[in-house]
């Protein structure tokens, strides 16, 4: 962690940081507004989840990363961007899940380039599995989106797997995978995935 990673943790996060309540978040009383929410899980350094923000002012986003000098990197550019509808939370996403984000308050989740946990003894602990699926489909407003992409042709179609499998989404497109979102920078892990040959794949489903 950087010096300067350091200090945006500490003066910053008190400004624009989530932490755990007894009782879910109020995302209108923590935004001051009513309107579309985006929830990124994993942001890494928070290159897609700021240029959403920039690009989407009348809209708000959540980012979930553990982290912390990728968290301090966000909150660096969110001041120096002057950027009001971005909040952050470091933190354990699933905990988080449970815990404080409301029953039907997202528009919108997206998960990019999660950890695949290649090996198989190791597959439970890839974080799409059919209890956070369900999860998901709580959290999801009727209609609302979840959006994943992936450089793990395996992992892809384990993903693919588990959300057919639950009754409340229905998959966005007629293909499995879906052109890269045009809104979607190329992440860290992204351009990593590609200069090693690996093709990407992205999902989209829609909650029912």
């Amino acid at each position: 962690m950087t010096p300067a990673q350091r200090r945006a943790l500490e003066t910053l996060l008190p400004q624009y940081g989530l932490h755990s309540a007894p009782v879910p978040w109020d995302f209108v009383s923590l935004f001051g507004r009513d309107a579309p929410r985006t929830l990124e899980i994993g942001f890494g350094n928070g290159e897609n989840l700021l240029s959403l923000a920039q690009a989407h002012a009348d809209q708000d986003f959540i980012g979930i990363e553990v982290h912390r000098p990728g968290v301090g990197s966000l909150l660096k550019r969110l001041v120096s961007e002057h950027l009001t509808n971005v909040r952050v939370v470091c933190d354990d996403a699933l905990e988080v899940l449970k815990g404080c984000v409301p029953d039907a308050s997202l528009d919108s989740v997206l998960l990019y380039f999660p950890d695949p946990w290649p090996k198989k003894r190791h597959h439970k602990r890839r974080l799409v599995q059919p209890d956070f699926v369900a999860l998901l489909a709580c959290k999801l407003k009727h209609g609302g989106q979840f959006h994943s992409a992936t450089d793990w042709s395996e992992y892809a179609e384990h993903i693919s797997v588990v959300l057919s499998g639950c009754a409340d989404f229905i998959s966005s497109t007629t293909d499995v995978t879906v052109p890269h979102a045009p809104t979607r920078l190329l992440t860290k892990f992204e351009r990593r995935g590609l200069h090693l040959g690996h093709p990407v794949l992205e999902m989209a489903f829609r909650r029912r």
